[in-house]
């Protein structure tokens, strides 16, 4: 969701360019891009091909729109040694998100989330105003706002300049950069470390992932606490959430294979919560190796075992997914042909990532789907990658007034009910895609 990880050089943009040659784009070294970004065991295991697929963030304009569009193979492995679920480098890091339309303040439950977790941080680890609070992927200030409330120092690094200077006019210190180690010892070097070293929703987008690790490590104080907020590779395997999986979310996790990164970068996880968000969360606590004064919690080892029981060190579990995802495919398509056959009008909600994803794959454009709305303005007028669905503002749903409405963001789908109830008034129904077709 939110967006911050190390610098890697590709000779390609995420705005629209294409590789500059006619030819389609191979890697300069196709070895290295089947490596484990994280062990570099050779990935040989493929969990699902969803086929060619354009930058799922990377909105078209007016102008752009009848001009070539750059796809990728986004093919999703996983490693055999350490389970780490990943697609394939093809973009780096600094062409996706040095620009970006994604503001999280955007989703009033993602707020409330917010506001929860910085009040159980307060408590939890004692912070106060002599202490310093450090959040990765600190998008529009989102979160910081609530330690802000409470006087407590905070730095925001967010590598998209867009959004950074959204955070600064509202208060909230924020330095646009990517970051890594070369990050961290310059701010260590400017005298800053954190007590409280946040990072939500920001290691799927990590290209380099060791360098982000190890970052984190030295930008820690000796006594200080990590927590970050991950999707859990298991409930998207449970719940089928393939529309997840896009160029821009580069690795999916379970603890098994957190555990390993974190070990590797003297780093020890110590607790977990398993928490509601993007369709099933880990929220992971940790601190540095030395510090032995916290305990590890038995919550680590239960879900680790819980884990094992559901198959997630065993590449078979992996395997399976894909048979799923076909199926869901046909169900949708069979489902949309059925009512526009009929002649009803079906208009979208949102204009996510995994909205893209789920589109591109389907092959859905504007034969099925009229339009979709978002609250973003920044994505108004625009069109959606791939699709070139055009997208509006929520108002265009009461001046159209179509039969159903497809809940891209099914992951807020209660909070986007609740906010649409007055299409109920000319007999609309909403279409939930995830985790199979649902019309409620």
């Amino acid at each position: 969701m939110d967006k911050v990880h190390s610098k890697q050089n590709h000779s390609h943009t995420a705005t629209g360019s294409a590789p500059s040659t006619s030819a389609p784009y191979l890697p300069a070294n196709p070895d290295e891009l089947h490596r484990c970004r994280f062990c570099q065991s050779k990935l040989e295991n493929l969990v699902v091909d969803l086929g060619m697929q354009p930058l799922c963030e990377s909105f078209v304009t007016e102008e752009q729109k009848d001009g070539m569009e750059p796809f990728y193979p986004l093919k999703a492995y996983v490693c055999k040694d350490c389970f780490l679920v990943q697609v394939l480098d093809f973009v780096g890091g600094e062409d996706i998100y040095s620009y970006y339309a994604y503001f999280s303040s955007f989703s009033d439950s993602w707020l409330k989330h917010s506001k929860a977790y910085a009040d159980m941080a307060v408590e939890r680890f004692g912070l106060d105003t002599s202490t310093q609070i450090v959040e990765l992927a600190s998008n529009d200030g989102y979160l910081l706002q609530y330690f802000i409330e409470k006087d407590i120092p905070v730095l925001g690094i967010e590598p998209a300049a867009n959004i950074a200077e959204v955070a600064i006019e509202k208060g909230i210190p924020t330095i646009s950069r990517f970051f890594g180690v070369g990050a961290a010892r310059q701010l260590v070097a400017d005298g800053t470390r954190a007590d409280l070293l946040i990072g939500n929703n920001v290691l799927a987008h990590v290209p380099d992932l060791n360098d982000f690790v190890a970052g984190m490590k030295i930008l820690l104080k000796s006594q200080g606490v990590i927590t970050m907020e991950i999707p859990h590779v298991a409930r998207m395997l449970q719940y089928n959430q393939f529309d997840t999986i896009y160029q821009e979310h580069y690795s999916y996790y379970s603890l098994i294979s957190l555990q390993k990164v974190f070990d590797k970068h003297g780093l020890t996880l110590f607790d977990v919560d398993e928490i509601s968000t993007h369709g099933g969360s880990l929220r992971i606590y940790a601190r540095h190796t030395e510090n032995e004064s916290i305990a590890v919690e038995a919550s680590i080892d239960k879900l680790l075992e819980r884990e094992r029981q559901e198959g997630l060190d065993q590449l078979e579990t992996y395997r399976k997914f894909g048979d799923r995802v076909m199926e869901t495919k046909r169900k949708l398509l069979e489902f949309l042909i059925q009512e526009k056959r009929k002649g009803k009008q079906i208009a979208a909600y949102g204009a996510p990532g995994k909205g893209n994803t789920l589109l591109n794959y389907c092959g859905i454009r504007q034969d099925f789907i009229d339009y979709t709305v978002d609250r973003n303005p920044f994505k108004h007028d625009k069109y959606l990658p791939g699709t070139r669905i055009p997208i509006y503002a929520p108002e265009k749903i009461a001046e159209t007034k179509p039969d159903y409405i497809l809940l891209l963001p099914w992951n807020l789908k209660d909070e986007l009910v609740e906010q649409l109830q007055y299409a109920r008034e000319w007999g609309a129904k909403f279409i939930v895609p995830i985790p199979e077709v649902e019309v409620i």
